[in-house]
């Protein structure tokens, strides 16, 4: 699927990135490293560390989710979010601050500096092809020395990372790119983080399934639909999209989704899941009144078929308890009724409902009860 044919369109979001977790202190890179005073108090005045800089952008949701996808598919977009160029004034909120979310690197050099000119293609493109594993900052050290005196550094082109507000790690030189991917895998791995579009792909699947589960399905169908605009063959939010549009009562675009999914892939339990939800409301949909039905089975207790049409209202209905226990009873009446239909039936149930569905474990201790009593 592409973001031409995705019945949710295009990703809404703003430019903002995802956060590494955990802290760490990287201790050297095999090349020549920069020396710089620890503690990050003695570099700038740190009050307005805990404010976000004037022009930051704003996730628009409370977790970050979305806005940490934004920029996958454009190498501008990653740009514009994550290098800039930053002032003495600004650094706290920059670098000190931007740190405590993931790895900031600070670039300081100088418009007359041959080797920094060389650097900064190499660095900005390491930086754009790790996508929001870490942020580059760059700072003239002509126009705002007061920060390079403070680290100690003496030489530029230099390069310091920061991690939870303290630098960690560092090196000076124009190194070559392949060195330079080396060290930012090395400074994410130190902060705990995990590789960046990898890493927001499977915090935004998360949150997604979180809100799913919570009974919130538009929102959880933005996240899925966000997450297809980067990685359109993604198993996981193809079946999570089409399970929030049929929570939403589209089935139609449910099975615009489903149309989606590759031939070889359909096996997929996620995706078999939301298709035996479709078959089971299709069904449904066919059934006549429950009060009828359950008349019927009041004055026929061996009206097996009143039984079955009234445990597929109860699975619409999402009782499921009930309507794995209306099967069970038709099978321990009869187990040879419809070609073994109920047996059948409730094992559609099963896969409809997940496999660790509590409804589900219970109803498979029962039936194994039944079957091997």
């Amino acid at each position: 699927m592409n973001s031409g044919n995705n019945p949710y369109g295009g990703n809404p979001y703003g430019a903002s990135y995802g956060t590494a977790a955990g802290q760490g202190a990287g201790q050297g890179n095999g090349n020549t490293s920069v020396t710089y005073n620890t503690g990050a108090s003695a570099l700038v005045d740190d009050r307005s560390a805990s404010a976000p800089a004037a022009n930051a952008v704003q996730p628009e949701d409370s977790s970050g989710t979305l806005s940490s996808l934004a920029g996958f598919g454009s190498s501008e977009t990653a740009v514009a979010g994550l290098i800039k160029e930053t002032t003495t004034a600004d650094f706290a909120a920059d670098v000190i601050s931007e740190s405590r979310n993931q790895p900031v690197l600070v670039d300081f050099w100088a418009p007359w500096c041959g080797p920094c000119r060389q650097l900064t293609p190499v660095i900005e493109s390491a930086v754009n092809a790790a996508q929001g594993t870490v942020k580059l900052v760059k700072m003239n050290i002509d126009d705002h020395p007061v920060i390079a005196g403070q680290l100690g550094i003496q030489s530029i082109p230099a390069v310091i990372a920061f991690v939870n507000g303290q630098p960690v790690d560092g090196f000076m030189g124009a190194l070559p790119e392949s060195k330079i991917k080396e060290f930012i895998d090395k400074v994410a791995k130190s902060a705990g983080a995990k590789s960046g579009p990898q890493a927001a792909i499977e915090e935004a699947l998360a949150a997604a399934q979180e809100m799913q589960e919570h009974g919130e399905p538009d929102q959880a169908a933005q996240i899925y639909a966000a997450v297809l605009q980067n990685v359109p063959d993604n198993m996981a939010a193809l079946a999570g999209l089409a399970g929030c549009l049929f929570d939403l009562g589209d089935l139609e675009k449910a099975r615009e989704v489903l149309a989606q999914v590759p031939e070889k892939q359909k096996d997929d339990p996620a995706i078999r899941a939301v298709e035996a939800r479709l078959a089971l409301a299709e069904q449904v949909a066919h059934l006549g009144n429950p009060a009828e039905l359950q008349a019927r089975l009041n004055a026929d207790p061996n009206d097996h078929q009143a039984r079955f049409d009234l445990a597929m209202i109860a699975n619409a209905l999402d009782k499921r308890d009930e309507a794995a226990d209306g099967l069970l009873a038709i099978m321990k009446a009869d187990r040879t009724w419809n070609d073994d239909g109920a047996r059948k039936q409730l094992l559609q149930f099963f896969e409809a409902w997940g496999f660790k569905d509590p409804a589900t474990l219970s109803g498979r201790r029962k039936l194994s009860s039944l079957l091997f009593a």
